[in-house]
């Protein structure tokens, strides 16, 4: 019995060597990542890259070093001066992932957080100089232009650290307080300026209008005129006719108005008559 024991410890014991050994000379790398290695006999990092998938490495003298080379976004914010001498504050949103080939030189120059040590750098050097050659009013009005421009320097800049950038665009951009004020005191005065323009146009009209309103009574009185040169003062009757019309239309409508003829002949035989009476009588 003792022996059975002896021999399962044993088996045990150069299992879990084995279980080791293996373990300490494989080692895996995932989706989304390479391995570069560290080999202390040759001198360091291999140029080689390590693909997804399991490997084989010698234990004590070589270590893997796993890194992501995934998108990843990352925000850089800035706050630097335009040509006009307003203070701008803009962020960019960059999608930026390493050249796998280089990761060996990458790792070696860098380290594992080259992001962090590279790209707010070259994010600032850029927005600072491509930002200074436009007025605050010309990144408003030409941002996609701006865009492009800060999107072609990082890509460049980027390159010469080994990184890829994706994707380049502004996601915030705000000026300061003297500016926005200087901004709203442009549209009062624009809406002013507008406001105004309007009320010339409006006076203009309304000369307008009035002069000839003027010419019409003149052309109306000079045809008045020429008729009673003609018929003398028939047109005058003619137009007292009317408005005793008018007015005797509006009484005949009004409640409580009675009219009463004038009185017959004067005591001298005359025919003339005393003129009739509107009289108001309240029921």
């Amino acid at each position: 019995m003792d022996k059975i024991l002896s021999r399962v410890s044993s088996a045990a014991g150069a299992l879990a060597v084995g279980t080791f050994t293996v373990n300490s000379c494989i080692y895996n790398v995932d989706g989304g990542e390479r391995a570069v290695l560290f080999d202390t006999l040759r001198g360091g990092i291999l140029p080689d890259v390590r693909d997804e998938g399991t490997h084989f490495v010698v234990p004590v003298v070589q270590r893997p070093i796993i890194i992501d080379v995934r998108t990843k976004p990352r925000e850089i914010p800035s706050v630097t001066g335009t040509k006009d001498l307003q203070m701008v504050n803009i962020k960019l949103r960059v999608l930026w992932r390493p050249v796998i080939e280089k990761l060996p030189q990458l790792y070696r120059e860098l380290g594992t957080d080259f992001d962090e040590r590279v790209l707010p750098s070259i994010g600032n050097e850029v927005l600072k100089s491509v930002v200074a050659q436009y007025n605050a009013e010309e990144l408003l009005s030409k941002r996609a232009e701006v865009s492009n421009r800060i999107k072609s320097e990082l890509i460049k800049r980027g390159a010469h650290f080994h990184l890829t950038l994706d994707d380049v665009a502004i996601t915030h951009l705000t000026f300061g307080r003297e500016f926005m004020k200087a901004i709203e005191s442009k549209q009062v005065a624009s809406q002013e300026a507008e406001k105004q323009q309007y009320v010339v146009q409006r006076a203009e009209q309304e000369r307008i209008a009035s002069v000839t309103r003027a010419e019409g009574e003149a052309e109306a009185a000079t045809i008045i005129t020429k008729a009673m040169e003609k018929t003398g003062n028939g047109i005058v009757e003619v137009r007292r006719i009317d408005a005793a019309k008018e007015i005797a239309m509006k009484l005949a409508k009004g409640r409580n108005i009675t009219y009463l003829p004038g009185g017959g002949a004067t005591g001298n035989g005359g025919n003339g008559g005393n003129p009739g009476l509107l009289l108001s009588i309240d029921k």
